[in-house]
């Protein structure tokens, strides 16, 4: 069988449709044999479905369910209440993560246009005022606010990380969640096998990808492994 990276709501393919059916839970989802792991919302599903409706070739920008329902699962693991969103988009990927969170939890979301958030994600993310109290989202720079809680202290207190952005930043980005991890500390790097085009890297954001991926396999301080789910994701783990 042939190898294919992409993500569930992209694909033809029949393997990945079973493993997604394997692992969302809607009402809007027949699940093969009732087999599920991770409860998706039916807020996340209106908001996937609005983001890919309305956002045009912006759309492929969301993280793939599954992707998303493995962060809550590694949230849920490691009992984190502090998550770092690098690239917020429309808003999925935070609101994944604050539905996951204890109530006292808190998602720092980043990213450098708040276009698609506001027209899109805010509208029903503020329908849910108990989740949208967890989430803050900031407008700038992802390095420049990462480097700020750095300097404000916050170094080895947050939980989960999640990667999702410009990726000619990707390797930066990782060693600034490095020092802001809590040992035990779990970073996912999304995108991570970029439609294959990492195996023979030729583009800019290949060549970003496939630099951080070797980052992560050859730093010490981890435990890595890279999956095939979705456009590939990166399960990074700190060392305690």
């Amino acid at each position: 069988m042939a190898s294919t990276v992409e993500k569930s709501y992209e694909t033809s393919n029949k393997l990945i449709g079973y493993m997604s059916k394997c692992t969302l839970s809607t009402e809007h989802t027949v699940i093969f044999l009732q087999i599920s792991t991770a409860s998706f919302s039916s807020l996340q599903q209106q908001l996937q479905e609005c983001t890919l409706a309305t956002t045009g070739e912006d759309s492929g920008m969301i993280g793939a369910p599954e992707v998303l329902e493995m962060g809550k699962a590694m949230i849920h693991l490691t009992r984190a209440t502090k998550v770092l969103d690098i690239g917020t988009f429309t808003g999925a990927s935070a609101l994944a993560w604050a539905i996951e969170l204890p109530e006292n939890g808190k998602v720092i979301s980043m990213d450098v246009s708040h276009e698609w958030l506001n027209k899109v994600g805010l509208p029903l993310i503020e329908s849910a005022p108990a989740l949208r109290d967890k989430i803050d989202f900031r407008l700038g720079s992802a390095v420049e606010i990462l480097q700020s809680l750095i300097d404000s202290g916050a170094t080895g207190s947050f939980g989960f990380a999640f990667i999702d952005a410009d990726k000619g930043n990707y390797s930066r980005y990782y060693e600034l969640c490095m020092q802001l991890m809590a040992p035990g500390g779990v970073i996912m790097v999304d995108n991570a096998l970029w439609d294959g085009a990492v195996v023979d890297p030729k583009e800019p954001s290949a060549v970003a990808i496939d630099a951080v991926n070797r980052l992560a396999a050859a730093d010490s301080r981890v435990y890595n492994t890279l999956l095939n789910v979705g456009d590939g994701v990166h399960l990074i783990v700190k060392k305690h």
